[in-house]
């Protein structure tokens, strides 16, 4: 209970932007209407769309709240924020896989959503919760992305297998196999290339990945995860959509959560994508990354 309360603190202290955007805006709306009436649902699906929930979102969640309203019969704004919530909550709530060692983790993304940055944090956390984790740069076409990798495995404290620029991404995710199986490394985290621009030529250098992947540590839980930049906000879900098209994606990891003022952006992915997220970024530090919980969340931006 302590542990809850206190990520629901850290959530509530980081997300000032998206608090400030979404609940007061329906606060003032509570404030404003004495009573229920037609206006005060479309106010809030407004609100809900500029706070980047997205317009099917926004549409399901109202109509949702008009049901529970009638049934409960009430008129009451504030009653009908409290619905809201809980209809948001009831949305937002996954449940992640329980965590299987060996463990894989590919994460994909485009170039600048914080990918190398989230591997960092994903390594530092399942690292102090004493499991043994090695990093793969498999990203050998960006320049220098080895070098930031290398950077963030020794904050870290966590071995990263590397080869030279341009080398072939499946050829190291071997010799990470390799490394993993001969050390008995809980968990391998993979750094995938993030170009979008040709995607034909990025599906295949994922699908040889899965290949090798099978083939030599089919023992291992395998898990894909797609980062995602919070600021980005709708543009995102379109880069989302074309990696979902490439990759055999299992959960978000939402980036820069505490950039923006547009937390909304949660719900329109689950909505949109289908695809649950599990971990949120929300600050630069080793530590600022934590599984995504949707009543701390929601309870943070109202």
């Amino acid at each position: 209970m302590d542990e809850k309360k206190g990520l629901f603190g850290m959530i509530r202290d980081r997300l000032t932007r998206s608090r400030e955007n979404v609940a007061q805006r329906v606060d003032e709306l509570v404030h404003n209407y004495k009573a229920i009436e037609d206006e005060f649902y479309e106010d809030l699906s407004d609100v809900l769309v500029m706070a980047d929930v997205g317009i099917p979102a926004a549409e399901k969640a109202v109509k949702q709240l008009k049901e529970h309203v009638k049934a409960e019969r009430t008129d009451s704004p504030e009653r009908a924020r409290a619905i809201l919530k809980d209809i948001l909550k009831d949305e937002l709530r996954n449940t992640r896989p329980p965590l299987k060692w060996p463990m894989v983790m590919l994460v994909v993304g485009v170039n600048g959503v914080g990918k190398t940055t989230t591997i960092g944090k994903l390594a530092a956390r399942f690292k102090a919760a004493q499991h043994s984790v090695m990093l793969c740069a498999a990203d050998t076409f960006r320049a220098a992305a080895a070098d930031q990798l290398s950077i963030w495995a020794d904050r870290a404290g966590v071995p990263i297998i590397r080869h030279t620029e341009g080398a072939d991404p499946a050829a190291v995710v071997f010799d990470g196999i390799a490394s993993a199986k001969s050390h008995g490394t809980d968990l391998m985290i993979v750094d995938t290339a993030g170009r979008l621009h040709n995607k034909k030529q990025l599906m295949e250098e994922l699908n040889k990945i899965y290949r090798i992947l099978a083939r030599e540590y089919p023992q291992a839980d395998m898990r894909t995860l797609l980062v995602m930049d919070a600021t980005t906000g709708q543009n995102g879900l379109q880069q989302a959509k074309a990696f979902l098209d490439t990759a055999k994606v299992n959960g978000i990891v939402l980036t820069k959560l505490d950039g923006t003022a547009k937390g909304g952006i949660v719900i329109a992915i689950q909505q949109a994508l289908g695809m649950p997220v599990w971990y949120v970024g929300v600050g630069e530090g080793l530590d600022d990354l934590e599984p995504f919980d949707a009543d701390a969340f929601i309870e943070a931006i109202f």
